[in-house]
């Protein structure tokens, strides 16, 4: 399961039916789960923690030091979920003492080909990012979010659940969950209707967001009445709360 041109080092742990492709690199501190398949030229450098079930594809570099010029040298660590595929060429880097000292990916990720996972970034459970998206460092990404292909993610902003981005998007605030963020700079443009749908949620729940959204962005408020709207038209809706919390925890204000 190992090519003979692998470089793997001895303090790597490979689990059971871990494959890995010729000309690969596996430094130490580096940590893989149960068949995971490396492909051929891909590096992969620790303190890295790779879960079961991954596939990542050639000329991939995994866990390398972090494009920051504040790094030092410190301690710091990258973790990688379950079920994840990572396409080629793609740069994950590890995380720096001042945004906690972990980059973090959940499972079930589609990461395509040329994206880039900058340090500190904590992005959750099936996320997809389109070929080319880029990510700045300390972003957060959401569960069930999908960025289009080329988009840009600023330092520090975050990408709710279940929103989708526009392709070649710039997003410079955050982007509410369930929501759909295009352009340069990214504006809202309506909820996820189609995402929605296909996650499961009932017609009567995206209505609802539907209405929480046109309070918020359209009805001419301000964010404090509008957020004080929300609380009261949608007492026992958890969605509603999810948005509502989101909002009021954002620190670059959210894309209007």
């Amino acid at each position: 399961m190992i090519h003979q041109t692998a470089i793997i080092d001895p303090n790597a742990k490979l689990a059971d039916g871990v494959s890995i492709g010729a000309y690969s690199s596996i430094g130490a501190n580096v940590e893989i789960g149960e068949n995971t398949e490396i492909r051929q030229h891909v590096v992969i450098e620790g303190p890295t923690k790779i879960g079961p079930n991954c596939k990542i594809f050639p000329f991939a570099s995994i866990g390398l030091e972090p494009q920051d010029k504040k790094f030092k040298g410190e301690a710091s660590r990258l973790e990688i979920g379950a079920d994840n595929l990572i396409r080629e060429y793609v740069t994950i880097n590890r995380g720096t003492e001042v945004g906690g000292g972990i980059t973090k990916i959940g499972d079930r990720g589609w990461i395509m080909a040329y994206c880039h996972v900058a340090h500190d970034c904590l992005i959750g459970n099936d996320v997809t990012m389109s070929n080319g998206t880029t990510l700045g460092g300390h972003v957060v990404v959401k569960d069930f979010v999908t960025l289009g292909g080329l988009t840009g993610v600023h330092q520090f902003c975050r990408v709710g659940e279940y929103a989708i981005t526009g392709g070649q998007s710039m997003i410079t605030q955050d982007v509410v969950p369930f929501s759909i963020a295009a352009g340069n700079r990214a504006k809202m443009s309506g909820i996820n209707y189609i995402g929605l749908d296909r996650r499961g949620f009932s017609s009567a729940d995206i209505e609802t967001i539907n209405q929480a959204y046109k309070i918020f962005f359209k009805s001419g408020l301000t964010k404090d009445a509008a957020l004080v709207k929300l609380h009261k038209e949608f007492p026992g809706s958890e969605h509603i709360k999810l948005l509502i919390s989101f909002i009021e925890s954002s620190e670059r204000g959210v894309c209007r």
